[in-house]
This record gives structure tokens, sequence and C-alpha cells, in this order.
């Protein structure tokens, strides 16, 4: 692509720009920032509706005792059990048993800040789902 034909859409970030590489005057690649593309935009909120409609469903699974609530924060952070295995140390066997609510409400204080700080929120986050979400990108759909 051209560099004066990069996109300048706005896109889920709103005003935020995002660097894109294209062929400059001189025929060589160079760094161009863009306000986003339409079909990214497109694509994006698509996925984000996907995992707002999962997070529904393990919220109901949540308030059911059947998940515990790692099980929604992992979704909510797009964890799978072995990239959460990584960041905070744990097998990955353990994981999956802690999705469930009883294993994972006997877990101690030093594994929950283990799982809490691999998220980045506190425990008390951790131990809680919040009765809205609040994510940034929602405020600039339409």
């Amino acid at each position: 692509m051209r560099k004066e034909n990069v996109p300048q859409d706005v896109g889920l970030a709103g005003p935020m720009r995002e660097v894109v590489y294209a062929v400059g005057e001189d025929g060589r690649y160079e760094a161009v920032s863009s306000y986003g593309w339409d079909p990214k935009t497109v694509a994006l909120s698509q996925a984000w509706d996907l995992i707002l409609k999962e997070l529904e469903a393990i919220n109901a699974k949540v308030a059911a005792g059947e998940l515990s609530p790692l099980a929604w924060h992992m979704t909510r952070h797009q964890m799978e059990p072995p990239l959460l295995a990584k960041y905070a140390r744990i097998n990955r066997w353990r994981i999956k048993r802690h999705m469930k609510a009883g294993p994972f409400r006997r877990l101690k204080p030093a594994l929950l800040a283990r799982y809490a700080d691999a998220f980045g929120i506190s425990v008390a986050e951790l131990q809680t789902i919040p009765a809205t979400l609040d994510l940034e990108f929602e405020t600039h759909r339409e």
C-alpha cells in the first residue's frame, strides 16, 4: 500500500493512532500513523461481541456454582490454561481444577495472589466478577 492510501478510519481505539508500514515516494517502506481501517474495526468488533457472549454464559455458570470467578477472568483476559500457567507459574491441570467453584473457594491466599498478579488485579477482584462489564473500547463503538 502506498503512503497516501493508508486508511484513516476511526476504529475501536477512538482517537488513538497505530503504526502501519506503507511504501513511500522513494519506494521504501516507512512507518505511517493511521487511525484505523473499517474492515479491521468490524472484525475486532465481531470478535469482542463473541467474547462478551461467552462472558455472559460463564457469568451464569459462576452464579449457578458450576464455575469459579477464575474462569470468568481467564475469558475476560483471553487466557487459556497454558498461557495462565506460564504467567502464574502454576501447573495447567491445577488451573483447570481451580476453574471449578469448589476447589477455587479453598485456595490459599498465596495462590490467589499469584492468579491476581497474572491478571493485574487485586485478590478481592479475582474472587468476584463485576456486575457490569466496562470495556474501554465500548465507548467508541457505534
